[in-house]
């Protein structure tokens, strides 16, 4: 977690004193500019505090403090300044979100009191986003599991749509914000509620009814109703139940980093999704990248570079006899999972999960099962 300070004031002296009275107490970086500042947060951040003098030339402490709040949002922003008009004060406050409006002069004291306070607030706003990713996770994980004890079609498409999608994240240069990632993990969570022989149908590749259709086009927005009414998780529900929305290009902003959350999320997962469903169709990742380019996915050129710059190869599946200690997350059982005593645990076609494993082991302590086991492995 980041401890560092970045003091922005076009006042170069003044910043050379803050430098030394707080050099012994805090790791300080400055700037003379607004646009020094945003250029140190981008290649040096994320910063634990950002304090800025207010009157500026170009940009003042305001309107820079709130883009540092849209760039670093964790970030604990402050002003120091001699300006002490009311409206410049009000503006601060409620555009740039601000921890702490100090005056200049400022003794010593007061300022070293004040920085420690921001970062005691960037540790305590970092220690319950930890928190809550950590426990969302967690129970996001759970689910999943559940989903690929009773549906292990769509777990195994989850996972590889969760695998693109992070893929794509890295190959852009964007953050993966957790939001994106429980998006991608619950994306197929919607498929519980069609019926079986529709998503066979689905998973085989062949061709749906009208009516298969239209069931099959729902399943986004049923998982976005099941995950809506878990607390914080609302921007995750509305990314999954928009995973199939196409959002003009033209409309948003040219860099994809500038887009907020919701729609960078549905973009993103709806690239996922679409590249899944021609690899699943048998087409090489090259290929399936080319079909992409297509007028008809309204995907920004953006996106079909980072499409390119993903490290896609093609795969196959083997069958192998394996021991229940050889078993791993990830295989796909070709045949039943039997107990010694001829009932039958798992059924053929499932992905095997962590949840399984312990399952099959905490049974194996027990009565027993029949081994070796036959798999599929993707190599």
């Amino acid at each position: 977690m980041s401890r560092r300070i970045l003091f922005v004031d076009d006042e170069p002296n003044i910043l050379e004193g803050i430098r030394r009275q707080l050099r012994k107490h805090f790791e300080i970086d400055t700037a003379t500019s607004a646009e020094d500042g945003l250029k140190a947060l981008s290649e040096n951040g994320p910063y634990a505090v950002v304090v800025s003098d207010m009157r500026m030339p170009h940009m003042n402490g305001s309107q820079f403090l709130t883009r540092v709040r849209a760039i670093s949002p964790d970030s604990v922003r402050m002003i120091l300044s001699g300006q002490a008009d009311l409206e410049s004060t009000i503006a601060a406050v409620n555009d740039g979100h601000i921890f702490r409006f100090l005056t200049k002069p400022c003794s010593a004291e007061q300022l070293t009191e004040t920085v420690a306070a921001g970062l005691r607030q960037y540790e305590l706003i970092n220690a319950e986003k930890d928190l809550l990713e950590k426990t969302l996770s967690g129970v996001v994980r759970i689910l999943t599991e559940i989903l690929g004890m009773t549906n292990p079609g769509a777990y195994s498409r989850a996972a590889r749509i969760q695998r693109y999608t992070e893929g794509l994240t890295t190959a852009l240069g964007l953050p993966l914000i957790w939001e994106l990632r429980l998006a991608s993990m619950l994306s197929q969570l919607g498929f519980v509620a069609l019926p079986s022989d529709t998503l066979t149908k689905v998973y085989a590749g062949q061709k749906l009814s009208a009516d298969e259709q239209a069931m099959y086009a729902t399943h986004p927005e049923m998982a976005g109703k099941l995950l809506a009414g878990v607390p914080r998780l609302e921007t995750v529900a509305e990314i999954v139940a928009g995973q199939a929305t196409r959002l003009d290009p033209a409309k948003m902003p040219a860099d994809l980093a500038a887009w907020d959350t919701k729609s960078l999320g549905m973009l993103l997962l709806r690239t996922a999704s679409e590249l899944d469903e021609l690899l699943s169709a048998g087409l090489k990742p090259p290929e399936a990248i080319e079909k992409l380019k297509a007028p008809k996915h309204e995907l920004p050129a953006s996106i079909l570079q980072g499409l390119a710059k993903m490290p896609l190869e093609s795969s196959h599946t083997v069958a192998r006899m394996v021991s229940l200690a050889q078993l791993a997350p990830g295989m796909i059982l070709d045949q039943d999972v039997m107990s010694s005593k001829g009932i039958r645990l798992i059924p053929k076609g499932q992905e095997v999960t962590r949840t399984m494993l312990e399952r099959l082991h905490s049974v194996a302590a027990g009565i027993g099962i029949v081994e070796p086991l036959r798999v599929y492995v993707t190599l």
